[in-house]
């Protein structure tokens, strides 16, 4: 099992670095209900292991969770969130967050996912969504800010 990439935050505290993949066709995204901690419906994302960047961990995480092969990313935004916990004991993460295109058939990773599918922008606000991706669809205009 790899070790998650450990950094010390703007305060101080120990960091993990984390990216996401916010993947749409036409006017739904794909989301996985999670099966580990933080749970909620959330895009495929996951850490930055030791010894890789957060590109070779968003191909790897996208994979793992999916079974789909990215094609193109565009990183959309990056960001420290010193409220985001893991199972891991940390409470703080580095984020990139990145847009992909992406091919194959997808196949849901019963380690990682209860399901996995496409979901309306309308359907996003009544999910369980995690709390980071709470932000996330949040901050980019894809839900409402409550």
């Amino acid at each position: 099992m790899a070790t998650p990439k450990l950094g010390t935050s703007e305060k101080g505290q120990p960091m993990h670095y984390s990216v996401g993949a916010l993947i749409r066709k036409g006017d739904k995204y794909l989301l996985i209900d999670r099966v580990k901690p933080p749970y909620g419906f959330a895009s495929l994302a996951g850490h930055v292991d030791e010894g890789e960047n957060a590109e070779q961990a968003l191909l790897r995480e996208v994979r793992e969770e999916s079974g789909l092969r990215v094609l193109n990313y565009r990183l959309l935004s990056e960001e420290e969130l010193d409220w985001n916990w893991c199972s891991k004991g940390v409470g703080v993460h580095y984020w990139y967050l990145y847009e992909c295109e992406v091919e194959g058939d997808i196949k849901k990773n019963g380690n990682e996912t209860k399901s996995i599918g496409w979901f309306l922008r309308s359907e996003l606000e009544k999910l369980a969504l995690e709390p980071v991706w709470a932000h996330w669809f949040k901050k980019l205009n894809i839900i409402e800010k409550k």
